[in-house]
């Protein structure tokens, strides 16, 4: 238990270290400070479009640091053979797998709190701003927030399962990028196959279509981003059902994973 807490410490230390997390927060941090002079543009929506600015500049850095650290962390431990020396200790492979990801899924909660803050900050400023006569909600907001992050962690649970078959940094990457716009893209190809349209295409192509959607992510499971903007009130059964789609995908990422990985062979 020690080790695996050890782990976990290291894990998250060293991606506060690292150099992808300053500079993505260096942009951030610019897109947050313009956001209120772009939201002025906007003639009688200006608290809609700071809200809609500040939460997308909220949820592309997550998005990005999910990516990129989670393709890269188990990838990069059997790159340098820092696996093979550390499996030496007492610690079994399923909790070393298990420490990697609660590091950078802890990792991804800080850093959804930090922008989390910012983007609160930013619509507090602009709350008296014109608007389209909407309220002001911010509940949804910050569930708005919390579903990025959910999303993100999700993200890194693919990355991780991607990593375990992967000997090259090429995989992990791209294909959780890939998995992750067809996710996003998903629940409107199921919407477009229940129109009139979509009932006349090749029963083929309606049954792929199903099987991706079955089986990739569903990441609009997780934006509450319409009734952020405009002060929506976000359905309780939504919320309880984001979070079970959360542990039980999660769930199922992480076992396949840690059973590939228990089955892989290391130098």
């Amino acid at each position: 238990m020690l080790i695996f807490l050890q782990i976990v410490r290291i894990t998250l230390l060293g991606a506060l270290r690292d150099r992808i997390l300053h500079a993505v927060f260096g942009v951030a941090g610019v897109l947050f400070i313009l956001v209120p002079a772009f939201s002025s543009f906007s003639m009688r929506q200006v608290r809609e479009l700071a809200t809609t600015l500040s939460l997308s500049a909220c949820s592309m850095p997550l998005l990005v640091l999910a990516v990129l650290l989670g393709s890269s962390t188990l990838w990069r431990d059997i790159e340098r053979r820092y696996t093979a020396s550390l499996l030496g200790l007492p610690i079994s492979r399923r909790n070393y797998v298990l420490g990697r990801f609660s590091g950078l899924a802890l990792f991804v909660g800080v850093c959804g709190t930090l922008l989390g803050g910012a983007t609160l900050l930013v619509v507090f400023s602009v709350r008296g701003e014109m608007s389209a006569g909407q309220g002001l909600s911010w509940a949804s907001i910050l569930l708005s927030i919390g579903g990025d992050v959910l999303k993100s962690i999700l993200l890194v649970s693919v990355a991780f399962l991607l990593s375990t078959v992967s000997t090259s940094l090429f995989l992990p990457v791209f294909g959780t990028l890939g998995i992750y716009l067809a996710g996003s893209a998903s629940q409107e190809v199921m919407d477009y196959l229940s129109t009139e349209a979509g009932r006349q295409l090749p029963p083929l192509t309606r049954a792929t279509a199903e099987v991706f959607y079955y089986l990739v992510p569903n990441f609009s499971v997780f934006n509450f981003k319409v009734e952020a903007i405009y002060g929506l009130a976000v359905p309780a059964l939504g919320v309880v059902y984001a979070l079970a789609y959360f542990v039980i995908y999660t769930a199922i990422l992480l076992s396949a994973a840690v059973v590939i990985f228990d089955r892989r062979e290391l130098q």
